[in-house]
């Protein structure tokens, strides 16, 4: 069931006010936002827009005020995967092989791009700031970077992503191994392309 959806018990729904849906946004707005932009380059503020806007309508069905922050972001969630749908966007998977074979920490200890490191492995993952995440994220094919950016940057449990997602636990177990795998790839990538290690200490 959708988080936008979910009805509460009869008899106990909380008397809500257009003023305590507005103190809830108003908090989770940052948070809205970072993961709007995690998930999409495209119409950030729109997207965030549209979930405040389906809360909004449906607040009366939030449980209880402390998980304000986590239905909010379900519903944003919902409505990224739903403009997805009508964007008739196919599913955009990587060769199991290609990424299986792939591993970071090999490639950096190879590569060597700090011969001079005492640490060569931390120093690779220090030359990355905030936005270059942000950029190897969105290289990402959706259906490994929507449980990603659940999991391990709002610690949504994996069921949780599971009934988000509408797909099975072990299918999101395995989309959280391979992206795991592709996020590392694109890394390295993303570094050699940009000149980020020549760029570093």
């Amino acid at each position: 069931m959708r988080a936008d959806e979910q009805c509460a018990p009869a008899g106990l729904e909380p008397q809500r006010g257009p003023e305590t849906f507005q103190e809830l946004a108003r908090s989770q707005l940052p948070r809205l936002l970072g993961l709007a932009r995690r998930l999409t380059r495209e119409d950030v503020e729109d997207l965030v827009q549209e979930a405040l806007l389906r809360a909004y309508r449906s607040y009366r069905t939030l449980h209880a005020d402390e998980a304000g922050g986590r239905w909010l972001q379900a519903i944003l969630v919902n409505a990224y995967r739903e403009r997805l749908r009508k964007r008739a966007r196919s599913v955009n998977e990587f060769a199991v092989a290609n990424l299986e074979d792939f591993s970071l920490f090999r490639t950096v200890a190879e590569e060597d791009p700090f011969p001079y490191s005492d640490t060569l492995h931390l120093d690779f993952l220090g030359a990355f700031g905030r936005e270059d995440v942000r950029e190897v994220l969105l290289r990402l094919p959706e259906i490994y970077r929507i449980p990603l950016v659940l999991r391990h940057m709002e610690g949504f449990a994996t069921k949780e992503i599971a009934e988000l997602c509408d797909a099975p636990l072990g299918t999101i177990l395995s989309r959280l191994h391979r992206g795991r795998k592709a996020f590392e790839r694109e890394m390295w990538i993303y570094a050699t392309e940009t000149g980020l290690l020549k760029e570093s200490p």
